[in-house]
């Protein structure tokens, strides 16, 4: 899990260095940080103009309410389960292999809930008008949320999430705040780690609360993995339209959200670690993991696929099969669906050749294949669902406009310019944690010299300088 000839110094330089050192950041990082900025302009301004217009900018019609808004708030929110999952799960699970990549993968945690936390909110209009009436709080009305709707489970939900993924995220960088405090050689860069680490010493006291503190915050956010994207798939499998209520989709939603959440580690990991040297931190072992469950998570949505269809022709129920068969198989949108197939089920099939998911090139494509799929498939079970009601008068097909393309867009600008920012003034891989792997490793070597000789003090726990 670590190779090369590693000390506890060359840890500090290769991670430490990436944020204490600009020079460490080339032009490509200008190059994405300032696509990123460009798309969250590109935000700005569509929410500027949704608010003053209103949603009907967007291309939703009646039946077709729910269209580009809820089917990006469903993306974004699968892809930062990963994060959560290889954070929490594997650390309650004690695989330390997670050491490597939980850092950034937390950080896809946090940055897609606040993408997808602004599609929800717009969707209801003027939220200054109507988005109070979704929290509980005394009124002289005696009006409160409906708490039997899905839709208001979605909201204390991924509130939830997003808290204890942040407290979770912000508490384990603290010891490496402290390291960087203490390696850092500007004043203003001193006063700044010293206030975000809050007093950090590395002393017992100090070490006991965190690791308490850590794995209770590992112990929430664990059911919250499961429960959030289960919720979410709740606003669609407790209805009555066809395509719709199907008991599969929580754990099919879970899965998916698993299978979407790696696919985009694997996107940032695998350039990151080729650009800035961390080759030897983050190894083929953690590209191959990971690659394997992206394959498993994979299988399993293309298992629910199958019980769609299943569903559909068993229950006998004239108005799925005509949802299946004549608009997923055939009609207007079934090159949707066909694109869908060939991104989330053929593709990751590669996958079982372990030449291929070792090949980075050829992972990454793949990775993106993932990405477009999981995405089709929320366009798939949202709009196309809603454009085939019960009674034919009502049936109406859905086309987007630019707006709903910019907005979708300014998300991913905004999501990228964050993850870039998080690059440059935030380590991207947990110091203290590989510290303690090495250490581990050098003690306790599985066979052959060991892999790492630590050159420094035995004690990987207390920052240096501390």
């Amino acid at each position: 899990m670590i190779t090369g000839r590693q000390t506890y110094g060359s840890l500090d330089e290769s991670i430490g260095s990436m944020v204490l050192n600009p020079k460490r950041h080339k032009l490509a990082w200008w190059m994405f940080f300032l696509f990123g900025l460009m798309g969250s302009g590109l935000l700005v301004v569509s929410i500027t103009w949704l608010v003053y217009k209103g949603v009907g900018i967007w291309g939703n019609n009646v039946p077709v309410g729910w269209a580009f808004d809820i089917v990006n708030f469903v993306w974004w929110i699968g892809i930062g389960h990963a994060g959560t999952l290889i954070s929490a799960i594997l650390l309650l699970l004690k695989q330390q292999w997670r050491n490597s990549i939980n850092r950034f993968s937390e950080a896809m945690t946090i940055f897609p809930v606040m993408c997808a936390g602004m599609f929800p909110l717009l969707h209801t209009g003027r939220p200054w008008v109507s988005i109070y009436w979704l929290f509980p709080y005394p009124n002289i009305m005696g009006l409160w949320p409906q708490f039997r709707s899905a839709l208001m489970w979605d909201v204390f939900a991924v509130s939830t999430y997003f808290s204890v993924s942040l407290l979770f995220w912000y508490i384990g960088l603290i010891p490496d705040f402290a390291t960087l405090r203490d390696r850092a050689k500007k004043r203003w860069v001193k006063v700044i780690f010293a206030i975000v680490s809050l007093g950090w010493r590395g002393s017992n006291r100090h070490w006991h609360r965190y690791e308490q503190s850590y794995l209770i915050l590992a112990g929430l956010s664990t059911p919250l993995v499961l429960s959030v994207h289960t919720i979410v798939s709740y606003d669609f499998a407790i209805s009555q339209v066809p395509g719709w209520n199907t008991t599969i989709f929580p754990p099919y939603f879970v899965a998916g959200a698993v299978f979407a959440g790696f696919a985009m580690v694997l996107t940032f990991a695998i350039p990151i670690r080729k650009a800035y040297g961390l080759k030897d931190l983050i190894t083929m072992r953690h590209i191959d993991w990971m690659a394997k469950i992206t394959l498993a998570t994979g299988n399993i949505v293309f298992f629910g696929y199958i019980l769609e269809v299943f569903y559909a022709w068993y229950s006998g129920n004239p108005n799925e099969w005509d949802m299946t068969f004549n608009r997923r198989f055939h009609g207007p949108y079934a090159w949707a669906y066909a694109l869908l197939i060939l991104c989330n089920c053929i593709a990751p099939q590669f996958l079982w050749s372990q030449k291929l998911r070792t090949n980075l090139n050829f992972l990454w494509v793949i990775c993106q294949f993932v990405g477009l799929g999981m995405w089709l498939e929320r366009f798939v079970i949202i709009p196309m669902s809603l454009t085939a009601e019960y009674l034919p008068a009502m049936n109406k097909m859905y086309y987007p406009t630019i707006w709903d393309f910019c907005m979708f867009g300014g998300t991913i600008g905004f999501f990228t310019m964050l993850m870039f920012l998080f690059i440059r003034f935030l380590p991207v891989i947990n110091l203290f944690e590989m510290k303690d792997l090495l250490y581990k490793i050098s003690k306790h070597p599985t066979s052959g010299p060991p892999a790492a000789a630590p050159s420094i003090d035995p004690n990987p726990m207390v920052p240096e300088g501390a």
